[in-house]
């Protein structure tokens, strides 16, 4: 008897002429990798619903070695993703950190939610591109248990000064007057603001604020340092993406 969950797929692999592996991120068992018979196939119904970036209904049976996706069903092709290959390169570098970032053998409804939503505000172009990966990065960061502490001060418990200083290595704030050595990025407030909703506000405010210029500038570059202080190998999608975004 095979099981129903939902997921998003992440990555695929052809395995000879007819087959395929697919890593899945799926509501009930987070990320994991299932072969999906005769996909290659032109008549497979199976085919448009287990290709990278589909969130399909899936009926997965659990083999000696590996899971085995019985039946698929599309629920979202992100077709938007297409039109533009800037935004597609973004959508690959999302995917990535779904494999990095996602557990495996246990639940991710959280993370499948923030990659779904974030794919599907830039495939519809309902939010600017460099604010949305800021928003990707941090929460998936702070779902995966690396959220960084921006209540206040560390020494001193000031909620906020102009500027206020991170210590990427630790994730932890420091006021003006208490910034260690260690702590060398200067925040300014918008800045602070911007990941504070990010790392506390709840699903249906997460997306709910704005960013331009300068701040929109500062925060990419802080939430992308620090994520990469938390991955211990190349994000080729990400090089990627910024090579795109360059031109």
């Amino acid at each position: 008897m095979g099981r129903t969950t939902r997921g998003l797929i992440l990555k695929e692999q052809n395995i000879g002429e007819r087959d395929k592996l697919v890593t899945v991120l799926t509501e009930t068992e987070g990320v994991l990798r299932a072969f999906v018979r005769g996909a290659k196939s032109v008549k497979s119904k199976k085919q448009a619903a287990t290709t990278k970036f589909c969130y399909a209904q899936l009926t997965l049976y659990e083999g000696k070695d590996s899971y085995v996706i019985d039946d698929a069903e599309a629920l979202e092709l992100f077709f938007g993703l297409r039109d533009d290959l800037d935004r597609l390169a973004l959508g690959e570098y999302f995917l990535e950190l779904g494999l990095v970032f996602a557990p495996e053998g246990q639940s991710a409804r959280d993370e499948l939610r923030l990659l779904l939503n974030s794919l599907y505000m830039l495939a519809n172009g309902r939010k600017a591109p460099e604010t949305l990966k800021a928003i990707t990065e941090l929460r998936l960061l702070t779902l995966a248990g690396y959220a960084p502490n921006l209540v206040a001060c560390e020494t001193c418990g000031r909620f906020e000064s102009d500027p206020m200083y991170f210590d990427m290595s630790d994730g932890l704030l420091y006021c003006e007057a208490c910034a260690p050595a260690s702590a060398p990025f200067p925040l300014s407030l918008g800045v602070v603001s911007a990941m504070r909703h990010i790392v506390f506000s709840d699903w249906k405010q997460l997306y709910a604020f704005e960013t331009s210029g300068a701040v929109t500038e500062e925060l990419g570059y802080i939430t992308e340092t620090y994520l990469r202080g938390h991955v211990d190998h190349r994000l080729k999608t990400l090089d990627f993406y910024k090579q795109i975004h360059a031109l």
